[in-house]
């Protein structure tokens, strides 16, 4: 039971402080004239001040409440190491056993786990939390285990009493460490780019070390060995093999005695991409379909045209020799010989052989396309005749023989059950309500795909892979009849690029490939194939382990699954032939970037609450009451601010200056100065 006097006033105190000027005014003023009866004039104004004033004598019935302690236990990832979890453990058991033996004291317990992706320790976001479900005037401490690597640590938290650090971790721990930066996210194919690696030794490392192991690997190749110094920045330059992704992995080998080998991996997921396109297209006579080539391939800024047409009509015989038609003699030696591997494709639209290019030249043409190169044909009745193509060094790449039939007639193009799988013809736009096409040159197959059909279901678009490289035949030159909008037109554009890129190698257009996309430690496998099924995929997790999972169709030539990686690192994805790789997780993972257990971290906010930080492998420090604003650490002892909180139960007022005591004190002081004066 405790009381006070309070002030309860029933007119505002300012009006309370002009009425008390009013009554010491008029009190000097009567000392002033010399009145007998000032000062009892005086002690009744004072007393009608003291009952405007109200004052009452409060009694209150109070209940003491318990001091509140926070005990915060880290268990993100970098406590997993070595024996800090168990020495965590046992220090937060043990410090809540000695809490609790406390009187008045009650042990508030936390775990702090990882920040959402990849955060790193959230410390002060789960002390924040903690206090947000507490009264900030009864928390007497809050005391944390971990290994100071806090993440959040600048996140701006008012904390009402002394924050205390207990460190894990062994003073004579050291950790590798492997960092890759300047790893951009997209590189041209065939040009370097600089990546900067470092190898660090942390914490009390062994002396004499030097240099360290480094193995390099690019899409889980076997990987090639280095030796690196450790401490120093380098500068490696790569070169990324082929378009799409590029998965390459660094690693140093786990040494004896560091405390993990999660961080000397680094994986760098870097997306190739071609800077021009490169064509060379052959045009054997000025035609409507030839203007429409070279203003679709002009149009995309991405691709440089060596446009090369011959201009004698076929049925002109003036007996001038062929290499004194044009004004600048055609550089066909250093195209077709020299320069031939600079270009990426090379289109033939209705070419045929007519003593321009020499035997040997379509011969180099056939070795380009047999160690990478691309050609593309687009027939024209010329290349039924007898001068045709065919009957050259092309056929050994050509994959379709002309019968030396041209057929006049329209037809709608129609992409066959293997085109509906295949990556070039599937789904291209408006779905086959395209215009008509008014010839067809007769082929029959040889080797490679027939992904179009026409007349019959003749064949109409024939793709074929020679050696390295891949070859595709049209075998029609009326395609313009779409970029011409004839009958509603058609997906011209479209199917050129597809056609493109599929003769570049573009992963996206592979028609058997196996690829994942990641999302946090989820990914999605996909498998496209001209099989109609496909076997279960085996799933290679970074420590070895096997997954085998069923594959869905969800379109033709397409099957898809789901897979949930359980650690960060390489997964190795195998299908049948196909295989693949994908990282999960980010390349280093925050909570593994710094390992050793540190004071720098935390030592601001500790020191703002007269806290400390101390280290667990010191022994158990023990826990004495400090005052408030007093230092609240020392060595070995952390303190906790005794906050004395207290609930009410009960109020009871007693009113001082009741109104009718008021009314009498002040009729007695009033009629005591009158006759005192009136007596003079």
């Amino acid at each position: 039971m405790t009381g006070s006097l309070i002030f309860d006033p029933l007119v505002p105190w300012m009006v309370l402080a002009v009425l008390g000027a009013i009554v010491l005014a008029g009190t000097i003023l009567a000392v002033a004239r010399g009145l007998r009866g000032w000062a009892l004039r005086g002690l009744a104004g004072l007393l009608v001040l003291l009952a405007l004033s109200s004052p009452s004598y409060q009694e209150e019935d109070r209940a003491p409440l318990t001091d509140i302690v926070i005990l915060a236990e880290d268990a993100s990832a970098s406590q997993k190491l070595s024996d800090r979890a168990a020495q965590t453990t046992d220090s937060a058991d043990s410090l809540a056993a000695q809490i609790a033996a406390r009187p008045n004291t009650e042990i508030r317990r936390v775990t702090v786990q990882d920040g959402e992706g990849d955060a790193g320790t959230a410390l002060m976001t789960t002390i924040a939390e903690a206090l947000a479900e507490e009264p900030r005037a009864r928390v007497a401490g809050i005391i944390a285990l971990s290994d100071g690597q806090v993440h959040d640590a600048d996140r701006p938290v008012t904390l009402p009493a002394p924050l205390h650090i207990l460190l894990s971790g062994r003073g004579t721990d050291w950790d590798r460490r492997l960092t890759v930066s300047n790893a951009p996210a997209f590189a041209i194919i065939g040009e370097p780019v600089t990546l900067t690696l470092r190898v660090d030794d942390m914490g009390t490392a062994p002396g004499g070390q030097t240099n360290a192991p480094l193995n390099i690997s690019v899409d889980g190749a076997p990987p090639q060995r280095f030796t690196v110094p450790i401490g120093e920045d380098i500068d490696i330059p790569l070169t990324l093999p082929h378009g799409g992704r590029n998965v390459i992995q660094f690693v140093s080998p786990a040494v004896d005695g560091e405390l993990t080998d999660r961080n000397n991996t680094a994986l760098i997921q870097m997306n190739g991409v071609r800077d021009r396109l490169r064509v060379l297209l052959v045009s054997g006579e000025p035609h409507n379909g030839g203007r429409t080539w070279r203003n679709l391939l002009k149009s995309d800024s991405s691709v440089d045209l060596v446009h090369f047409t011959i201009l004698r009509p076929p049925n002109k015989q003036d007996g001038v020799p062929v290499d004194e038609l044009s004004l600048i003699a055609f550089p066909t030696r250093e195209l077709f010989l020299e320069k031939i591997d600079d270009f990426d494709l090379i289109i033939f639209d209705r070419y045929k052989r007519r003593g321009i290019l020499p035997a040997i030249y379509l011969e180099n043409v056939v070795n380009y396309v047999e160690k990478g190169g691309a050609v593309l044909v687009a027939a024209g009745p010329d290349f039924a005749s007898a001068q045709s193509i065919y009957r050259s060094p092309l056929k050994r790449i050509i994959p379709a023989e002309p019968t030396a039939r041209v057929l006049e007639e329209s037809y709608r193009p129609l992409v066959n059950d293997l085109g509906e799988r295949h990556p070039v013809t599937a789904d291209l736009p408006d779905g086959g309500d395209w215009g008509r096409w008014l010839r067809q040159i007769d082929v029959k197959r040889t080797s490679g795909s027939v992904v179009m059909e026409g007349i019959d279901e003749r064949p109409l678009l024939v793709l074929d892979r020679v050696g390295e490289g891949r070859v595709a035949l049209l075998a029609s030159d009326h395609a313009w009849l779409w970029n011409r909008g004839y009958e509603g037109g058609g997906p011209q554009l479209e199917l050129l690029r597809r056609l493109a890129h599929w003769m570049m190698k573009e992963p996206e257009l592979e028609e058997e490939a196996l690829t994942a996309t990641a999302t946090g430690q989820a990914m999605r496998i996909e498998r496209r194939t001209l099989d109609e099924t496909v076997p279960d995929v085996t799933i290679t997790a970074p420590d070895g382990t096997q997954t085998n999972l069923p594959l869905n169709q969800t379109a033709p030539g397409k099957f898809e699954t789901t897979f949930v990686g359980p650690d960060i690192g390489l997964y190795r994805l195998m299908n049948g032939e196909a295989f693949s790789v994908i990282g999960l997780g980010p390349a280093a993972p925050r909570e593994f970037e710094q390992t050793i257990a540190t004071t720098t971290v935390m030592e601001p906010v500790t020191s703002a609450t007269n806290g400390g930080i101390l280290r667990l492998e010191n022994g158990l420090p023990s826990i004495r009451n400090v005052r408030e604003g007093r230092p609240a650490a020392g060595r070995n002892w952390i303190g906790l601010t005794p906050r004395n909180a207290f609930e009410v139960r009960d109020v009871r007022l007693t009113p001082l200056m009741p109104g009718w005591l008021v009314l009498l004190l002040s009729s007695v002081l009033i009629v005591g100065a009158w006759l005192r004066e009136g007596r003079r």
